[in-house]
């Protein structure tokens, strides 16, 4: 016990420097003998069920992992001169203990379910060097432990629970790679489909983790990207896993880091959105909180309820720095409902309160300009994975128009081209291998909350037209049958493109992909339904204005007014009285006769 604690001690402080190449191999050759000898030993005396010595044998494979991982044997990072010259002298010793570590678990027989989930990690980090003999030879102790923990309990869920929470450390600390990914998949798979018992349930939890592995490898790979945007997506990819397969604890972790990124980003209403989704595994409750729900060193809480109460405090400031006064006050108002009446906490509601009545005459009086939205895609086999082919619906920031959107975008991705069309791209330009991105802005479509049954102030609808959104829309028109000199607009189709996204925007991230696409062709009369619709509820919301408030600018509305009275450019609404109101059109068009009747009041209405 104590020549495996001094090894250990040795191997862990480096007795010489590193460029004492050859005393330290002397060192390792000597205690590769040595741990051998020992190794012996173990099998010999202390193995049977009489003598085993639990913390012998766990010294034993510490030390071995030790041993193995240490600094002084990891060829990959010499030169290859200095590579060969080790080689040829002392051969690569992680093989040589690496395969002795397996024979020594095998060994092990009955006892070896006293190991477990404690040597998964251990053994996790022997597998990951880069070195494909010793992982062949390897990977194989996880089925095995697998395998063990099924027959006693019928299921390996520590094992799970453990590879999944050490890969992750692993990773992040820069070991493993595509090739250990590959070997994972293809050595665990072939042996699960051999077992009778655990076919299925491996190879779901053999998916479980390649797929894990892919996005951990992408967010390694971003960590130190500048692009901070790339980072947050890898990040997402990461939590909305963990939250998939229920593994509360590392979701809460890389919540905090994304909420990190947006504020050093200045996205304070994305920072707010993603501190919710912490708040929302909270209850209003005396419980006390688990160690994995408190992360941060801020929040001094001893129960669920007085966690969830600092947490809205907060969410509540970031949503006001990104004047996001309305998703504030709901908050507030959850709130106030504990502080009056589970707490009794007077003090906290007036503040609370106070709060409220700020935010509601902000959301009257304050000006906050419309952000655009912008679809983007990308497109070619220069894109990393999680960006390649997909079409992402992006906010904009305030006042950014498109011009400085795009050009912001290409400073990410200076090798890429700019398509010039909005149209779907070919299976050329997806399978080249370079970059092309494809943007242009949406429109949000949004349907009122329907607590707006009458006419309300265009200051309080204004928020609802571009946030909480999840369909976009892009129109462009098209000409049908044969050009009508005399009317423009009675052939005069729209090709729209609907746009739906996997999340509302705004939310945890400033973009998210579009998952359904799908296009409506609007024939001529309805789109002169909708312009006319469109133009009357903008002359609506200023003249409901201007009762208001009488002092506004009256300059606006007869501007407005103007532009419809004496239409310069496309002459008005005369143009589908030619286009539909007569006979030709409506004995052609019978079916039209609602939508007919429904642009004569929008006509009369304005």
């Amino acid at each position: 016990m104590e020549t495996f604690i001094m090894f250990k001690n040795l191997i862990g402080k480096n007795v010489y420097p590193s460029d004492w190449v050859i005393m330290n191999m002397m060192q390792n050759k000597v205690f590769l003998r040595a741990i051998n000898q020992y190794a012996d030993m173990l099998n010999k005396k202390f193995l049977d069920q009489t003598s085993f010595e639990l913390q012998l044998w766990n010294n034993y494979f510490h030390l071995a992992v030790a041993f193995l991982t240490q600094e002084s044997l990891q060829l990959e990072n010499f030169s290859s001169a200095k590579r060969c010259k080790i080689l040829n002298k002392y051969g690569d010793m992680r093989r040589q203990i690496g395969f002795e570590i397996r024979d020594m678990w095998y060994n092990l027989g009955q006892h070896k379910i006293k190991f477990i989930p404690e040597m998964v990690g251990p053994m996790l980090e022997m597998t990951l060097i880069p070195e494909t003999e010793l992982r062949k030879a390897t990977i194989p102790i996880f089925f095995d432990m697998m395998q063990c923990e099924f027959h006693s309990t019928r299921s390996f869920q520590m094992f799970e629970n453990e590879i999944i929470t050490k890969l992750d450390h692993e990773v992040e600390g820069g070991r493993g790679d595509e090739q250990y990914k590959v070997l994972f998949d293809k050595i665990l798979l072939e042996h699960c489909r051999k077992h009778k018992y655990l076919a299925k349930n491996g190879e779901t939890f053999v998916k479980l983790v390649v797929r894990l592995m892919e996005r951990l490898l992408d967010y390694r790979t971003i960590m130190h990207d500048e692009n901070k945007e790339n980072r947050m997506s890898c990040t997402v990819n990461v939590l909305n896993f963990y939250k998939e397969i229920e593994r509360e604890e590392m979701y809460i972790r890389y919540l905090y880091k994304l909420c990190d990124l947006h504020k050093e980003c200045d996205n304070y209403t994305e920072a707010a959105y993603t501190l919710l989704l912490h708040a929302k595994l909270l209850k209003w409750s005396e419980e006390p909180c688990a160690a994995h729900l408190t992360q941060r060193d801020g929040y001094q809480a001893a129960t669920q309820g007085q966690l969830k109460d600092q947490l809205y405090q907060e969410i509540i400031h970031y949503f006001d720095k990104g004047k996001m006064w309305e998703e504030a006050i709901v908050l507030g108002k959850e709130l106030s409902e504990q502080y009056e009446n589970e707490m009794f906490d007077y003090e906290q509601l007036s503040e609370v309160l106070k709060k409220q009545a700020q935010f509601y005459e902000n959301i009257v009086k304050v000006i906050r300009p419309k952000p655009d939205y912008f679809a983007v895609g990308y497109y070619g086999q220069g894109f990393p994975t999680f960006l390649r082919s997909k079409v992402f619906i992006y906010r904009g920031k305030e006042y950014e128009r498109r011009e400085d959107f795009e050009a912001r975008l290409l400073t990410q991705f200076p090798n890429a081209e700019k398509m010039k069309t909005t149209s779907p791209p070919g299976e050329d330009i997806k399978n080249f291998h370079g970059q092309y991105i494809q943007c242009f802005t949406v429109k949000p479509k949004l349907d009122l909350p329907s607590k707006f049954h009458k006419p309300v102030s265009e200051q309080i609808l204004s928020f609802y037209r571009v946030n909480e959104v999840q369909r976009f829309e892009y129109s462009r028109p098209i000409r049908k049958g044969e050009k009508n000199p005399d009317n423009e607009f009675a052939n005069m189709w729209i090709e729209r493109t609907i746009y739906v996204t996997a999340y509302k925007l705004p939310g945890i991230l400033r973009w998210f992909e579009v998952k359904s696409v799908f296009m409506i062709e609007i024939s001529p009369l309805e789109n002169a339904i909708e312009t006319m619709q469109l133009t009357n509820d903008k002359i609506n919301n200023m003249v409901q204005q201007h009762l208001n408030d009488p002092n506004l600018p009256i300059n606006p509305l007869s501007m407005l007014l103007n532009g419809i009275v004496d239409p310069a450019v496309m002459g008005g609404f005369t143009n589908y009285e030619k286009a539909f109101f007569n006979e030709k059109y409506i004995y052609e068009h019978p079916e039209d006769h609602e939508k007919i009747e429904k642009l004569k009041d929008l006509i009369a209405w304005q």
